[in-house]
């Protein structure tokens, strides 16, 4: 179902008891905070938040403004982590939070914890990559979970099968014109004095291929960076280089730092996406970001790509190739109009994403 045939559904009575429904909101992984708080803000509805520990996903729940309660956590191990998931699917059905309808983001654990206790849930996602490629039998039981949803707010772009094929209801999924990273970066805030963390002032970025990823296979010598990295240096550019894992940071060895620049912390990815000509991803949320942003992206993901990124590369937005060579001729051939910034769209974007959510609540609750 389309936002333009619902409506536009902003104002909400308050209940019987003069207050507005509270919202639950789960954050599982790095990318919800900024995400969900885009929504919250938009919705403006008492909220209530839980986190679970992963990588920067309480730091990042830390820097927004939510008061969140951490609840359960990931496991490096690969064991832990499988019995991680239905570990803290139980807590938070035990504890789940007192609220009228659940927000989340490809997480079945909420979904299922909602579910337990009669509480609507409204789940977010934009990625069917198993549409695309074999499903194991984990991931098969994860689609099953999550589509289990009372709705789905999607992409136009996302192929509804993904959900549909595991039990969803065609009525049950909403699309919106867009993608889930413009309204993450829709109320973004430059930080004019970022350039100062760098010993450049342009220059482009490179994130490696996610290699040891469960959707990725590709051997770590078949990485397409040290030829990118070659060629980009030897074209006169200046790169930002984001290894993933300790094995890529041999690729930057040899270059000085004013050219190929390795961080000793973390950067704000946005930040970087800003600020440089280009973001180069071997995967595609950094890429997308940069979309957002109406700035120059380039993505050298080695199998079929989500189908959010086919249409990003489709409307040129996204350049996409594993082909060293056609990569920096893209780089070396950017206007200076081309690599302007902009958010107007990814403001639009997200409000109609928080149209389309504030109209399901009201479906639901």
């Amino acid at each position: 179902m389309r936002a333009s045939e619902r409506g536009s559904r902003r104002s909400r009575a308050p209940t019987e008891t003069g207050r507005r429904p509270p919202v639950w909101v789960d954050l599982a992984s790095p990318s919800h905070p900024v995400f969900f708080e885009a929504i919250a803000a938009g919705l403006d509805l008492p909220t209530v938040v839980t986190v679970r520990e992963k990588t920067e996903t309480v730091p990042l729940a830390r820097d927004t403004d939510f008061e969140f309660t951490i609840r359960g956590r990931d496991f490096d191990n690969t064991w832990l982590r499988t019995l991680g998931v239905p570990l803290r699917t139980i807590q938070l059905a035990v504890r789940t939070p007192e609220a009228a309808v659940s927000l989340s983001q490809r997480n079945a654990m909420c979904v299922l914890a909602s579910k337990a206790n009669g509480v609507p849930s409204i789940h977010f996602t934009d990625n069917d990559i198993t549409y695309y490629r074999e499903t194991p039998l984990a991931e098969a039981g994860f689609n099953y979970f999550r589509s289990m949803a009372t709705a789905h707010v999607v992409p136009d772009a996302f192929q509804t099968a993904e959900l549909t094929e595991y039990g969803a209801s065609r009525d049950a999924i909403y699309t919106y014109d867009g993608f889930k990273e413009e309204v993450c970066v829709a109320d973004f805030d430059p930080d004019p004095t970022f350039l100062d963390r760098l010993p450049f002032d342009e220059f482009v970025v490179l994130r490696p291929e996610a290699i040891g990823a469960a959707y990725i296979d590709l051997a770590p010598e078949e990485s397409l960076v040290p030829d990118v990295l070659a060629r980009a240096v030897d074209a006169g550019l200046n790169v930002v280089y984001l290894p993933r894992r300790p094995g890529d940071r041999e690729h930057a060895t040899g270059y000085p730092d004013d050219r190929v620049f390795v961080p000793d912390s973390p950067l704000p990815g946005l930040q970087l996406a800003w600020h440089a000509d280009c973001t180069l991803t071997g995967s595609g949320t950094m890429a997308r970001e940069a979309a957002a942003m109406n700035k120059p992206a380039v993505s050298f993901f080695p199998h079929t790509m989500l189908s959010v990124d086919q249409r990003l590369v489709r409307q040129e937005r996204i350049f996409h190739s594993r082909d060293a060579a056609d990569i920096v001729d893209y780089l070396t051939g950017l206007s200076n109009e081309a690599v302007a910034p902009g958010l107007n769209r990814a403001r639009a974007v997200r409000d109609e994403v928080v149209d389309i959510t504030d109209g399901v609540i009201d479906d639901v609750v």
